[in-house]
């Protein structure tokens, strides 16, 4: 299972954070949710980590002390952008760094790759598109991953679906355009109406 999935810059702010496993056991017997704070802290630690790392070592790296036992995180380092994948010893390492940089990997057939979708929708990806883009990054990324598990394996097919949201979200907002216009002008003419009767009564005195 992919247990959480981060973008962040090399100051350590994060521009992504997506938590799937939302329970953190506390004991054999109680468990209690992320707060937000728990969430912060665990993107620090992340950072940390990854800041401390040379350029030339492994992209992987064993996440025991941050996330529990049983977790790795894999990331790759793309010009201001850290992307982390976190997850457990059911998923392939190999098929997290693929699914992050875009190669192809034989052993679990995914074609699909988190960057390289982003460069597709927002012809290379950089760091203000992220920023300004928020909503369709989390959509992209709905795309691809829900509930920690891998959904699509097509990058093509990811871009189709958020195309597709993008067209009906402009639908909504222009009919909701249109629906307070059609309101502003009801107001205004039922506005309009009252001062003239006003006028009128006051003619008549």
């Amino acid at each position: 299972m992919i247990r959480s999935v981060m973008v962040m810059n090399t100051q350590g702010k994060p521009r992504l954070s997506k938590f799937y496993d939302y329970q953190v056991s506390l004991s054999s017997s109680s468990s209690s949710f992320f707060p937000v704070e728990k969430q912060q802290e665990l993107i620090r630690s992340v950072f940390g980590v990854l800041s401390s790392r040379a350029e030339n070592v492994s992209n992987f790296v064993e996440a025991d002390s941050i996330f529990g036992p049983d977790t790795r995180l894999v990331y790759k380092h793309y010009a201001t952008l850290y992307f982390v994948f976190v997850f457990d010893s059911s998923e392939n390492e190999l098929a997290m760094l693929d699914l992050i940089q875009g190669k192809f990997l034989n052993c679990d057939n995914f074609v699909i790759f988190f960057v390289e979708t982003l460069d597709k929708c927002f012809k290379n990806v950089c760091e203000l598109d992220i920023v300004f883009n928020y909503s369709k990054l989390h959509t992209i990324l709905d795309e691809i991953i829900f509930g920690g598990q891998v959904l699509e394996t097509s990058s093509t097919e990811v871009i189709k679906a958020v195309e597709e949201i993008s067209k009906c979200s402009l639908s909504l907002s222009i009919c909701l355009s249109f629906l307070f216009l059609m309101c502003l002008l009801e107001s205004a003419s039922n506005a309009i109406a009252l001062v003239s009767k006003s006028v009128s009564s006051w003619r008549s005195r």
